[in-house]
């Protein structure tokens, strides 16, 4: 019976951080997608894209935690577009090679929240 308990634990251990992966590999790809038909939004590389979707990821779990609101553009309506703005504004100054005005960041929340609508699974910025 331990055994079984053990091992239930251990595969809730690895679901959860094939969870997390996945959904860092489609903040990734959504931002990525986001940040090429958003004029004014520019992601340099590869890596600037990568600790992008990190930080997005980062925030949004700790506004979540703390408000009991995803910041997802379509999440919460009007509330959780402007979460979503501003998160994507604010990630700027954590990410080298990551840039955005305040109106690619609005344009860039309602991109985001379109392509985040049409992929699987329950990625939320």
């Amino acid at each position: 019976m331990a055994n079984n308990n053990q091992n239930a634990q251990t595969q809730n251990g690895t679901s959860t951080v094939w969870q997390i992966v996945g959904r860092l590999i489609t903040a990734a790809i959504v931002l990525a997608i986001t940040a090429f038909f958003t004029p004014g939004f520019e992601i340099s590389n590869f890596w600037s894209l990568a600790v992008a979707a990190v930080v997005l990821t980062i925030i949004d779990y700790l506004v979540s935690k703390f408000t009991g609101i995803q910041a997802s553009p379509f999440g919460k309506g009007f509330v959780g577009f402007v979460l979503s703005v501003i998160v994507l504004y604010v990630t700027q100054y954590f990410v080298a090679g990551y840039s955005i005005s305040w109106m690619s960041a609005i344009i860039g929340a309602v991109i985001y929240g379109i392509v985040d609508y049409f992929l699987p699974g329950e990625q939320q910025m």
